[in-house]
């Protein structure tokens, strides 16, 4: 993992951010568990900053805790009405080797906005094979919008390849994948939970 990205994971320390929501709502590692359907040897990797969780994973995690995925990448409080994230303020959460599997990295868009019902992304899906797609779901719907590259898309019985202008929305509660083909596609995601 570059050494920039590895700076970017340790300011968010999303693994302290969860555990202090979750001991300041008196919830034991089985209640969050119980929530989440995740298991508690994850949640503790995750709490202590060992794996870094992927976007539908924190998703879970914030919606057992009461709060929306842009709670952990804040930085400072801006005006409700607009947020502005400049190009050079944007951060990426890079998967690092630990959990390499995962196979893409994401960029929060509107991470200074705490309540908001959208989650705008920037992911960066690696080239891999069809068995080695790691496929997740959470509740709401998403949108993609391919920027570069070519990217195939797995929903249930559903495979489709996309390239750079194409897009598609979908349930994302149906278990969903990707995959880079001949190398990193780039896609904007924007996911809406119910």
């Amino acid at each position: 993992m570059a050494p920039d990205i590895k700076n970017e994971l340790a300011t968010l320390d999303l693994g302290s951010q969860v555990k202090k929501l979750r001991v300041r709502r008196s919830m034991t590692l089985q209640d969050l568990s119980g929530l989440t359907g995740l298991s508690k040897p994850n949640l503790s990797q995750i709490e202590n900053n060992l794996v870094t969780p992927p976007i539908s994973t924190l998703l879970k995690i914030s919606a057992a805790l009461g709060v929306s995925i842009g709670y952990f990448f804040q930085e400072s409080a801006q005006e409700p009405g607009v947020v502005v994230v400049r190009k050079e303020d944007r951060y990426g959460i890079a998967k690092g080797p630990h959990i390499s599997h995962i196979g893409y990295q994401y960029e929060p868009l509107a991470y200074p906005r705490v309540d908001k019902n959208m989650e705008p992304f920037i992911v960066h899906m690696e080239e891999r094979s069809p068995d080695d797609i790691v496929y997740n779901n959470h509740r709401g719907e998403e949108f993609l919008f391919v920027l570069s590259g070519v990217l195939e898309f797995h929903c249930g019985e559903t495979v489709v390849e996309l390239t750079e202008g194409d897009s598609l929305y979908f349930d994302s509660a149906t278990p969903h994948g990707y995959r880079g083909i001949g190398g990193v596609a780039t896609a904007l995601v924007v996911i809406y939970r119910a």
